[in-house]
């Protein structure tokens, strides 16, 4: 239930060096060498960021970006990259990047910056609902500190209804990020996560009837 990364980068000795550190970090990477081999990953599977090197074979990380922004997929990315010109850093930022980096990459910085962009996300790194403690980086829920069972489909729904920040998430928009593109979503395979979620949370998860769900932290 870790959160997953996508790692684009053709240097294959760095590539291998990003993917022994961040899976010793906790995180499960999948690793391509070409802009096209990510794009195919990215249509099968979800991602909570996206690692993106910039110069790359066939087309460079700004545009296989533009092309994902273009397609919808919000995703987190940081480029790695050797440009340290400010129009390089202007041009990562205006294709929808989130952080840039310049190599050599130092890796416990490259660290930080991902878990502060991850907590971005729910705005904290742990956070408290009723007597349950959630890690939204890890994607771990605890009771007492000791971890509960929850899968992991039911843990990223968990994510999605935080960021809401307590507003209505239409339930089109959940099976969006749930689901890949090739992946089949439906209410019902929703409705089975959503149960999960409400085994814990019985009175903060509300179903807004024919549009969504909605989680308030606060007491009701």
């Amino acid at each position: 239930m870790s959160s997953k990364i996508l790692l684009l980068e053709d240097d294959k000795l760095f590539n291998e060096t990003l993917e022994d550190f961040l899976e010793e970090e906790g995180f499960v990477l999948d690793t391509v060498f070409d802009p096209y081999s990510a794009l195919e990953y990215t249509y099968e599977n979800n991602y909570d960021m996206y690692l993106f090197d910039v110069n790359l074979p066939y087309e460079n990380g700004f545009e296989l970006l533009q092309k994902l922004r273009d397609a919808g997929d919000m995703t987190p990315v940081i480029f790695l990259t050797s440009r340290r010109d400010k129009s390089s850093l202007k041009e990562g930022f205006m294709h929808g990047g989130d952080d840039y980096i310049t190599k050599p990459v130092d890796l416990d910085e490259l660290l930080l910056r991902i878990e502060a962009i991850l907590r971005r996300q729910v705005r904290s790194l742990r956070i408290d609902i009723g007597v349950y403690q959630f890690d939204t980086v890890r994607k771990k829920l605890f009771f007492e500190g000791k971890e509960v069972d929850l899968s992991t489909k039911a843990a990223n729904l968990l994510v999605v209804l935080l960021e809401a920040q307590g507003e209505v998430v239409p339930s089109t928009y959940i099976k969006s990020r749930l689901w890949a593109p090739s992946q089949e979503a439906s209410d019902g395979a929703l409705r089975v996560y959503m149960t999960q979620l409400k085994r814990y949370f019985p009175t903060q998860i509300k179903n807004s009837r024919g549009i969504g769900y909605q989680m308030r932290l606060g007491d009701d």
